[in-house]
């Protein structure tokens, strides 16, 4: 994905207003843990950070954070024919995924906001060969 973004393809899925449910790799790792470490966290919980973004938003803050322009979009068309229309869904037609039972659950999401999840897995090109 990232270097699809660098090379300037890195535009909206579709139309973009698809919702995008994210979730840093830190926070998911840390809700595994917390399940495990807590009996009373039972059944089902979702994965998915607390900051509920459209694929536009994702795109435009992806971009925004590597400093790079995002030209192409991926038009639906081309994903219906390459992936098939029910898997090109998953992509096309998001879905407003909210942790509501995770939160209750008590966990604390280290990057609970896109950008300061981005900002962190890009910290380390904030040098000599940044962005």
């Amino acid at each position: 994905m990232y270097f699809s973004f660098w090379f300037g393809s890195g535009g909206v899925i579709g139309d973009g207003a698809q919702f995008f449910p994210w979730i840093h790799v830190n926070d998911l790792t840390r809700l595994v843990v917390h399940v495990l470490e807590n009996e009373e966290v039972t059944g089902i919980l979702n994965g998915v950070a607390p900051d509920v973004v459209t694929n536009w938003d994702f795109t435009k803050t992806f971009n925004t954070t590597i400093v790079r322009p995002g030209f192409f979009p991926l038009p639906r068309a081309i994903l219906n024919f390459t992936l098939g229309e029910d898997r090109a869904k998953m992509l096309t037609e998001g879905q407003a995924v909210v942790p509501k039972r995770t939160l209750e659950s008590g966990f604390n999401y280290n990057f609970p906001k896109l950008r300061m999840a981005l900002d962190n897995i890009f910290s380390y090109r904030k040098g000599f060969w940044s962005y």
